[in-house]
């Protein structure tokens, strides 16, 4: 079956490596802990308002600073640790990962008073939105963000260094386009941290096992499983024009996505901040009065309800194609998971929006705003 899958150079470690495979995550959690908690960092308002003040979340942000040391220790190998570990490592990782998340998510689930749902339930979705420690100078769910994303990044780089490794001069370029869409995704990602404060987990998802799991092992380790096959493959052997055509035309894709993605996220934090501004002055902010909040619907907001998740989309299908093995399955697991994800979770946000905003003024805005993703088909 493993080899079938084409997946068995990921079970090539000793047991002793085996072991420190299952244990990586844990190390990897405790040093970003670490690194979070003693890095210096910036307090910034956020738009979950706490209960206890009335007034909006401070966060500390310090996650660029904290990823661009990552790298550095990772690109020098400074801990030892070979370029490529945490990519051979993975299949272990991802089982302690989980492990560890399980008993985290237990400890943060059944030390919260009880809901109205049953214990099982309980864990797999939360009993709070959120966790803070050390007088909210630690913040569980900004702990998240800072821990998966920067695993996303090295866990990409890290199969381009085996990759590397293994093939050389017949290397697929494609694998280490990949890598550099996600160094390029989470370095933006980092920059506009701040951003990060006004998404759906930080405002609506509780903290349990569900949370966590993705947070930390889907987001960090799993996100990259295309490259679980496709860091095996050698180079596709386009022509030289088809190899242009390929790779410049992925690239082109990527920044598609990113920029649909980037603007429409940036488009909702400059009017949740400043209403009455214009996005990048030019695009009048149009909006519907629901009690004292609002729903816009201009921009990006106006040829979608969610148009955002168009730009992972496009983001999710370059992935595919920056392989060249167009019909390998392995290529195409990122897509799949991203377009079902969103496709379901854009259920949920409606939801939450009817809840927030009420049925008629939402209603409203569905009438003004009638495709859920894609403009004049879905």
């Amino acid at each position: 079956m493993i080899a079938w899958l084409g997946v068995e150079h990921l079970f090539e470690l000793s047991r002793t490596e085996a072991v420190a495979a299952f244990f990586t995550p844990l190390a990897v959690f405790a040093a970003f802990f670490l690194a979070q908690v003693i890095l210096p960092a910036r307090r910034v308002p956020g738009y979950v308002i706490d209960s206890a003040t009335g007034q909006p979340r401070n966060y500390r942000l310090n996650g660029l600073l904290v990823f661009v040391i990552a790298v550095i220790v990772w690109a020098f190998e400074l801990t030892g640790m070979p370029r490529d570990w945490f990519y051979r490592s993975t299949i272990y990782a991802v089982i302690g990962g989980t492990v560890f998340t399980a008993i985290f998510a237990i400890l943060a689930v059944f030390t919260q008073p009880r809901g109205d749902k049953n214990p099982i339930a309980e864990l797999w979705t939360g009993r709070v939105r959120e966790i803070a420690f050390f007088n909210g100078h630690f913040d569980v769910k900004m702990y998240f963000y800072v821990v998966g994303g920067t695993m996303l990044a090295l866990n990409a780089l890290s199969g381009a260094a085996y990759h590397y490794d293994r093939f050389g001069a017949d290397a697929n370029p494609g694998v280490f386009l990949y890598a550099a869409f996600f160094t390029f995704y989470i370095t933006d990602y980092f920059i506009f941290e701040r951003v990060q404060l006004y998404t759906y987990d930080l405002i609506h998802e509780k903290l349990g096992f569900m949370l966590f799991w993705g947070g930390l092992v889907v987001y960090g380790w799993l996100f990259i499983l295309p490259l679980w096959g496709m860091a095996a493959y050698p180079d596709p052997g386009f022509s030289t024009a088809w190899t242009y055509v390929w790779l410049i035309g992925t690239a082109g894709l990527f920044l598609l996505g990113w920029g649909i993605s980037r603007g429409a996220n940036m488009q909702k934090y400059t009017f949740k901040r400043w209403p009455d501004r214009k996005f990048l002055g030019i695009i009048e902010p149009k909006y519907i009065e629901a009690g004292d909040r609002k729903i816009l619907y201009s921009g990006f907001w106006g040829a979608a309800r969610h148009f955002n998740y168009l730009g992972e989309g496009f983001l999710s299908l370059s992935i595919a194609l920056a392989f060249g093995h167009f019909t390998n399955p392995w290529a195409w697991t990122y897509f799949v998971f991203i377009v079902t994800l969103f496709t379901f979770r854009q259920r949920d946000d409606d939801r939450h929006c009817a809840e927030k905003y009420g049925e008629e003024k939402w209603a409203e805005y569905k009438a003004r705003v009638k495709h859920r993703i894609l403009p004049g088909v879905y």
